[in-house]
């Protein structure tokens, strides 16, 4: 803990210095090395401490060369307000803005920031054919007949395996395979409650949440949420009278991208044991870190099995393949019976695939480039808003993830915005459809897994001239 407050002052403490212009622009800083004996930190807390100043654009790091400060240091960029919602069970779903936007997906001739998943080069479609050919050659059947209806044993195990990056101890028999992520949701709401129930969400939210839950009949009250920190503790402390279950994306949420701290995801799994009330936590973005750490789960801190855990490489490896999972704790019987009923069983083909890409250390290998790249791509995105929006644009700063989210002047409409994109050939993602609720109409949110390129770098600077068309004097 103390060491978490030390690599914030420090990083604080810079960025004062570069702010009032006594490190200027171009001036390099001390090497990691040397940070770590002028402050007596470790190496790990020194790089947390220029991953920090990277993420405000203050500094750069420049290949064999060091970190620099940054160009642009001189702005300081405003984060987005935290959520305010309503304390009220709200169903105002925005159907129509949700079918416009999704309704592009998958077509190659527009630029799609609107969709949070990764594109071209940063997905090993090579190895992943080579892979699929192989599982279908060990496979005892080729993967045709049904698999078990927990899913398929070496993917479990080595799900299992990995748990313990982010603080867990599961076993094989601790996972059910799915088909994704939402899958995985999906079963866990149909398992544990039932029309007229109420769920309580981040807001803004990933739409596809809040759409499962209306249509299953549920009340969804939206909490409010720091673009830093996640969900306020206190708001979540005052629903629980009024709750059944709760839904959170704990690491690097979209579209807000903010990740909970530690002490905040132990509190929150202590406040809904003690109240009975289910906490799914949905973890897909939880291996996209850009430090050096991959943050823990709120399951890590479950004693009881009452934290259910989803997560899939849906965001990480291959979109298409649909292979998740969950680990539902002292729910098994009742989530097994609903995959049962649902599903039968999970392809094995893929997810013996998967397994085996894990099992080799490629699926390790892939995401410490994937990282660095999409960090990469982050900074590249972030200094583009920067230098292209209008002033006073705020953006968030995730330490993770895939998601930027926007927040204009009030006079500007995201919808207006989009529809201006869209006639351009430019797809973004507007605030409205992050909530059930009238909020966000001058927000988006722009994905970063599209790599990087002078068309991108175009179409993006597009947006940015085109926000400023709205913008009222």
């Amino acid at each position: 803990m103390e060491q978490n407050y030390l690599y914030l002052n420090i990083a604080d403490a810079i960025a004062s210095q570069i702010r009032a212009g006594v490190l200027r622009a171009g001036d390099r800083l001390p090497s990691v090395r040397m940070l770590c004996t002028e402050h007596q930190i470790s190496m790990n807390t020194a790089k947390r401490v220029y991953l920090e100043l990277e993420t405000q654009a203050l500094i750069e790091s420049k290949p064999q060369s060091g970190y620099f400060v940054s160009n642009l240091s001189y702005t300081d960029i405003p984060l987005p307000q935290p959520s305010n919602p309503i304390f009220l069970a709200n169903n105002k779903e925005p159907k129509e803005i949700i079918r416009k936007v999704y309704s592009n997906m998958g077509n190659r001739k527009l630029t799609l920031f609107s969709y949070s998943t990764l594109y071209d080069e940063f997905l090993p479609l090579a190895k992943m054919k080579k892979e699929i050919i192989a599982a279908s050659r060990s496979l005892v059947d080729g993967g045709i007949e049904y698999d078990s209806v927990q899913g398929n044993l070496n993917l479990r195990r080595m799900i299992a395996q990995r748990s313990i990056t982010w603080g867990g101890s599961l076993k094989e028999e601790d996972i059910i395979t799915t088909n994704g992520s939402m899958s995985a949701i999906s079963l866990c709401l149909l398992a544990l409650g039932k029309p007229g129930d109420t769920i309580a969400i981040e807001s803004p939210c990933y739409p596809g949440i809040f759409q499962l839950a209306i249509d299953l009949g549920f009340k969804v009250i939206e909490l409010p949420t720091d673009p830093v920190s996640g969900i306020d503790v206190q708001s979540l402390r005052d629903a629980v009278e009024h709750i059944d279950m709760c839904l959170l994306i704990s690491n690097y949420n979209t579209p807000l991208g903010s990740c909970m701290p530690d002490e905040n995801k132990k509190e929150i799994v202590e406040l809904l044991e003690k109240h009975d009330i289910p906490l799914i936590e949905d973890d897909v973005y939880g291996d996209m870190y850009f430090g050096n750490h991959r943050p823990k789960c709120c399951k890590a801190f479950d004693k009881t099995g009452n934290v259910i855990w989803c997560s899939s490489v849906s965001k990480t490896l291959t979109p298409g393949y649909r292979v998740g999972w969950v680990s539902p704790g002292k729910y098994k019987n009742k989530i097994m019976h609903q995959k049962l009923v649902h599903l039968i069983s999970t392809p094995p083909l893929m997810q013996e695939a998967v397994a085996s890409f894990m099992r080799s250390g490629n699926y390790d290998k892939h995401l410490r480039k994937l990282r660095k790249e999409i960090y990469s791509n982050y900074q590249k995105y972030l200094n583009t808003i920067i230098t292209s929006f209008p002033l006073g644009t705020k953006v968030n700063r995730p330490q993770g993830g895939l998601s930027l989210w926007i927040e204009f002047d009030p006079s500007i409409e995201a919808m207006d915005l989009y529809d201006l994109a869209i006639a351009e050939g430019i797809s973004i993602a507007p605030g409205r459809m992050f909530t059930v609720q009238e909020q966000f109409e001058n927000c988006i949110r722009l994905c970063i897994g599209l790599p990087w390129s002078e068309d991108v770098e175009a179409k993006l600077k597009r947006v940015g001239e085109l926000s400023k068309q709205l913008l009222r004097k």
